[in-house]
């Protein structure tokens, strides 16, 4: 009985949690969209949404992955003021773009700062994937470029959580040439003998994914991420061979020696810390 007026209590945090979303300010419970575990919403956020039952990693705003990773939740914003705009006159793109803003309050599909992790500095960007599903329009490119160029004048290392569907098709070849802008980007960083920590997370597609999502001078990507180019059903059809159950995920690629580490979302902070660290500057 009290199961069920759990229930009732929060069917609209169930349906919501049901679709794969990550507003749970309001519910009490949470139900696990793997495992349907009945989970108090409170502790699941102290997991970083991690479920404690299963280990499933359910989704994660760019927001709330910044005030988890960075000390005290500080950090500076930089190049917010970039947007969007219709370069090709695609039909409707403006009224999804201001949709997408209200909906998730930022004003693009990555947000870049600068901050402390356990003490050491970093320039930090994170896709978040409610926003065009983390596509990569012009104006994500130039955040993630701009960074990279921030953190070479300022010597700085950079981690980029990646979270993307791929390019952003409403913006055609403009939104392909970013797949090359960033890579030039993150090659002067590099050049400059600097640290750049590519970190994957569910899902991770696309143009993302073959450029500068697989870059990094060290790769993570976070349990049970999605993580490839092309879809499965695709890849069937062209090798007709049937792939792995497992095939894409970040512990396949792991095996496979595509990454260096697989991380749960609850070591997040203190892997990383330890890498900066071991990386600094003297």
């Amino acid at each position: 009985m009290l199961k069920d007026l759990f229930y009732k209590l929060n069917k609209r945090a169930n349906d919501i949690q049901n679709k794969e979303t990550s507003d749970q300010s309001e519910a009490i419970m949470t139900k696990c969209s793997n495992c349907k575990k009945i989970l108090f919403t409170k502790d699941l956020k102290k997991r970083l949404n991690v479920c404690g039952n299963c280990n499933h990693h359910m989704p994660f705003t760019a927001p709330d992955r910044l005030d988890a990773l960075m000390d005290n939740s500080e950090y500076e914003l930089l190049f917010n003021g970039i947007v969007s705009v219709n370069p090709l006159d695609f039909p409707d793109y403006e009224s999804k773009l201001e949709g997408d803003m209200k909906k998730t309050g930022l004003n693009e599909a990555v947000l870049t700062a600068r901050g402390m992790i356990y003490g050491n500095e970093a320039v930090v960007c994170v896709m978040d994937a409610r926003f065009r599903m983390g596509s990569m329009g012009s104006a994500v490119g130039e955040k993630l470029a701009r960074s990279f160029t921030y953190a070479t004048e300022n010597r700085l290392p950079i981690i980029i959580f990646t979270a993307s569907g791929g390019a952003r098709m409403q913006e055609g070849i403009i939104s392909l040439m970013q797949m090359a802008k960033v890579s030039v980007a993150a090659k002067r960083h590099d050049e400059a003998g600097l640290l750049y920590i590519a970190y994957m997370t569910n899902p991770t597609t696309g143009g993302v994914s073959a450029s500068f999502a697989s870059v990094g001078d060290i790769n993570l990507a976070e349990t049970g991420a999605l993580i490839g180019f092309a879809g499965r059903r695709v890849i069937e059809e062209t090798i007709k061979e049937k792939l792995p159950d497992d095939f894409q995920t970040a512990e396949f690629l792991v095996k496979h020696g595509q990454l260096d580490r697989v991380v749960n979302r609850t070591d997040m902070k203190r892997t990383l810390s330890k890498i900066l660290s071991m990386h600094k500057e003297v």
